[in-house]
């Protein structure tokens, strides 16, 4: 289907952003014209609290402008990456983006060379009230700030610093080319990154073997270009540590959500304890199959046959309606408007972005992305976007700016206890014995690819991020070794641990941000944790869940406004929490098998 084939309703309104692309324009002229004067604040922000004030508002203004812009030239890009005039809009966009950063690279060294107890003073001013909290977080930071001109030369290299994430990028989306998949009658299938799940997710174990093995045969093709690559991606960021004056790229990373160490650590330990239900998981799916021997192209494929049903749109938004009741009213209000008022946009056309995401601009509602096929993995996708796009809604309604920013630690989980509660509404209305396996089904393979597999994503970059920093060079052998060792450890004993899945590796772009992926499995248990409480403690739950976590933006750190909501995460009980609620579905899908 081409774009203008869609029904508007199906579409999201863009004029909310801008009403034209006229306006689009006249706010790049704006923009433009704001970044020729910030060298006109050089050398102003230490005459009074006044003049910081006047620049901190200027940035304030000029950064929500940028944020419309960059964000309306995506959405339009995404509508149809093959529309050339879209491709425009981001090129333009991007260029704002590095020359605003650049112009305002100034500005941290410049405000943290006044001197400490007058910059404390004027930070506490009722005039600088909306900016206390960026402030002080600035300041927290001095000691890993550089001079004026280091800045300016580190925005300036940023793009050959992130040379390696680029180039795998390009790699692997545009030039990596895999081997059709032949079928017993001899009908070719073409592998690529979209159809690979697909095929492992096949009846036939054969079609199955040959998309794994084709996949990860490919990757070792270069397996010494990939792991020069990797190295030098973890090379940059142990660079930046050390360069900003952090022990180690793990802490570099933490450190702008405020997570101590100890909250990784935690993570790895807790299911690395709990590692025997997946074994148990893992002997369940064995024997569903009917196969003597599990191996690594065997564990995506359902064991529970699944149903076929499927669901329009419009039944899959009264479902996740129904399955967010418990969250009470403003909520469910807030999630009506957003199904209704084109927040959404919902079909797949030629050229649209695939996957699904939510993202908006502070000042407009948020924006939802999806692909919506009608799948029971489409209702959840709605559940899970709507729960970004509200927990963005209400940030922004309740904070100003430069508070309104929730922190990537706690990004998944609005997301994934939306998900929860969805699966808790689906499990208690069906009486079907084959629906309730397949859900459960469903939610053991959340589980294991969320707070099992990305668990082992982090332990792989914490060991090699440790090695690089030791001075031990990081080769394709002692990273396949590293990765094997991980998969024996994580998935047990009486699965076979397939050479190729050695490679593995070398293929997930997530490793190109380093030590990013371990928040999938925080928040996940969060997500859990905070889902629990919502269904046994009732409004009093939703309530402190909505006001102290969803409303506070980054107005506290990630910790204290999970703490606010009822979940200590620096604690280990949420992980282990979590963990028990997968070691009972396990237990509940033997009896269902059984």
């Amino acid at each position: 289907m081409k774009r203008n084939e869609l029904k508007t309703e199906d579409t999201w309104r863009l004029e909310d952003l801008f009403l034209s692309l006229d306006d689009w324009e006249n706010a790049c002229k704006d923009l433009e014209e704001r970044i020729l004067k910030i060298p006109d604040f050089y050398g102003t922000l230490g005459q009074g609290v006044d003049s910081l004030y006047a620049y901190l508002s200027f940035q304030s203004d000029t950064e929500q402008l940028l944020e419309r812009i960059y964000i309306y030239a995506n959405l339009k890009y995404h509508e149809d990456t093959k529309n050339a005039d879209s491709q425009k809009l981001t090129d333009r966009a991007d260029y704002f983006m590095t020359a605003y950063n650049q112009a305002d690279a100034f500005f941290v060294p410049e405000l943290l060379s006044i001197p400490d107890e007058k910059l404390v003073q004027w930070v506490h001013m009722p005039v600088l009230a909306d900016y206390e909290g960026y402030l002080l977080e600035i300041m927290r930071k001095k000691e890993h700030m550089l001079s004026k001109t280091e800045e300016e030369l580190l925005a300036g290299v940023y793009e050959i610093a992130n040379t390696p994430s680029t180039v795998f990028s390009m790699f692997d989306n545009a030039d990596l080319k895999f081997p059709d998949v032949v079928k017993k009658d001899g009908t070719k299938l073409p592998l690529t990154h979209s159809t690979y799940m697909v095929y492992m997710k096949d009846e036939d174990q054969n079609i199955r073997r040959q998309a794994f093995q084709g996949l990860y045969h490919t990757y070792q093709a270069f397996e010494n270009t990939l792991a020069s690559l990797y190295a030098a991606n973890v090379k940059q960021e142990l660079f930046y540590a050390k360069t900003r004056k952090y022990g180690s790229s793990l802490e570099k990373a933490l450190d702008s959500s405020q997570i101590p160490v100890s909250v990784y650590d935690n993570l790895i330990e807790m299911v690395e304890k709990h590692l025997k239900p997946m074994y148990k998981y893992m002997d369940i799916r064995r024997n569903a199959l009917g196969l003597s021997k599990l191996h690594m192209y065997d564990i995506y494929v359902p064991f529970v046959k699944e149903r076929e049903d499927t669901y329009t749109f419009d039944e899959a938004k009264q479902i996740v309606l129904e399955a967010l009741k418990p969250m009470g009213e403003e909520y469910v209000g807030i999630l009506e408007e957003g199904l209704s008022n084109r927040w959404i946009d919902c079909y797949e056309n030629e050229g649209k972005r695939s996957g699904a995401y939510s993202w908006g601009a502070y000042g407009t509602h948020p924006y939802v992305l999806l692909n919506f096929q009608g799948r029971l993995n489409d209702v959840f996708t709605l559940a899970h976007e709507m729960g970004h796009a509200i927990h963005t809604y209400y940030s922004n309604q309740n904070q100003s700016y430069q508070n309104a920013g929730y922190k990537i630690f706690v990004a998944e989980v609005a997301s994934t206890c939306n998900e929860a509660l969805l699966m808790h509404y689906l499990l208690e209305h069906t009486n079907s014995e084959e629906k309730k396996a397949c859900l459960v089904n469903y939610y053991l393979e959340q589980f294991r690819t969320t707070l099992f597999r990305q668990t082992m994503f982090a332990e792989f970059e914490q060991i090699t991020h440790g090695k690089l920093q030791e001075g031990e060079a990081l080769t394709a052998q002692n990273l396949k070794q590293i990765y094997h060792e991980l998969n024996v450890k994580y998935y047990g004993p009486d699965v076979v641990i397939d050479d190729e899945i050695d490679m593995e590796w070398a293929r997930i772009p997530h490793f190109y941000t380093p030590f990013y992926v371990y928040q999938y499995a925080t928040g996940y248990s969060a997500a859990i944790a905070l889902s629990s409480k919502i269904l046994t403690e009732g409004a009093a739950a939703a309530k402190n869940y909505v006001d102290g976590f969803l409303k506070g933006g980054c107005s506290k750190t990630p910790l204290e406004l999970l703490k606010n909501a009822g979940v200590d995460m620096s604690s280990k009980e949420p992980v282990e929490a979590a963990l028990r609620v997968f070691e009972e579905l396990v237990d509940k899908m033997g009896n269902l098998k059984g």
